[in-house]
């Protein structure tokens, strides 16, 4: 006989341990995908004090989180390249 063809008694226990692995494995997915879509959030000019002058030699297009011609990585919205916030970081 082949055992591929008969049915398999599938006892309480196991049934609990792989609803609860399944679950297990979906909340962790969940996280990540939380976590993931959180990291891509950018956050608004006022929450970092953007202005759209620089403050002494600091500029927006001297930061690490530029991307031109007017963009932040980090920033929402449009970015003046001569702009500045709190999140600047001096390219190296």
């Amino acid at each position: 006989m082949n055992t591929l063809d008969e049915p398999r008694d599938l006892s309480r226990r196991a049934l609990f341990q792989r609803v609860a692995t399944c679950a297990l494995g979906t909340s962790i997915l969940g996280c990540i995908g939380a976590n993931r879509a959180l990291a891509q959030a950018k956050v608004p000019q006022k929450a970092v004090a953007y202005q759209d002058k620089p403050k002494g030699e600091q500029r927006c297009d001297g930061c690490t989180s530029f991307q031109a011609p007017n963009a932040c990585k980090l920033v929402d919205g449009q970015i003046n390249p001569q702009g500045w916030c709190t999140l600047f970081m001096k390219k190296s």
